[in-house]
């Protein structure tokens, strides 16, 4: 008995000790006191609608399940994303570029996770989320700065089938390209995402992926709150 409850120590140890490891660099930086965040990014350019309402479900279940973590709700709708400068080409004259401000809060040591909700248009994410993940192509030439961050996706469509799956897979291939954590939205559903069905502009009805988005905003959470012990562990 002892010798087991021994290698279970060991094993244990070694476990977060590897965890503290790997974020060494990346988004718990143990020189960063701040309190600890989860930010939710609505790439919807209606604002305050359907995918706000998923990613406030999720970030509500993120506090419940880890009340020390903080969380903000970031409307991409009240910023100007310009998406050819992910290409190099100039602004247009009197054109505003708000990413910077984006880039500043993001790359905040002190966020842990970031969940990026888009409405499905044909099919994919919104032209507004697709600038947006473009234009984080500046954390990877600043050295990955969003790396180890935890990641989650969701994705509200019009219809039960409507291409949330696609849409989620779309952003997550581009999330993995800044060498984050992805994650799905966890048991007991454990796919790959939130998926919603706005229903008359609406997501209230749709209690499956209501379920979907509080999974997904746990599972952020204990990923994070994890990483935190293995960097207490650590100290």
């Amino acid at each position: 008995m002892s010798h087991s409850m021994g290698r279970r120590e060991m094993i244990g140890a070694a476990g977060a000790a590897m965890v503290a490891g790997a974020l060494g660099s990346g988004a718990v930086a143990q020189e960063s006191k701040a309190q600890r965040k989860v930010i939710g990014i609505n790439s919807s350019p209606r604002k305050g609608k359907t995918t706000a309402a998923a990613l406030t479900v999720c970030l509500e279940a993120v506090q419940e399940l880890d009340p020390k973590l903080d969380v903000e709700l970031i409307e991409l709708a009240d910023f100007s994303i310009p998406a050819q400068l992910a290409a190099g080409q100039p602004l247009k004259a009197g054109e505003a570029d708000d990413f910077p401000k984006l880039v500043e809060r993001l790359g905040d040591p002190a966020v842990v996770g970031i969940i990026v909700g888009s409405p499905v248009y044909f099919g994919n994410m919104s032209a507004l989320c697709k600038a947006f993940l473009d234009r984080c192509g500046a954390f990877r030439s600043d050295g990955f700065k969003l790396r180890n961050k935890v990641g989650g996706v969701l994705a509200v469509g019009s219809a039960r089938n409507g291409g949330q799956e696609l849409t989620i897979r779309s952003i997550q291939t581009a999330l993995m390209c800044q060498d984050m954590i992805i994650v799905g939205d966890g048991q007991p559903s454990a796919r790959i995402g939130a998926t919603l069905w706005n229903q008359n502009d609406s997501i209230a009805e749709d209690a499956f992926g209501t379920d979907t988005a509080k999974n997904l905003g746990r599972r952020v959470a204990e990923l994070a709150r994890m990483f935190a012990s293995a960097e207490a562990t650590n100290v």
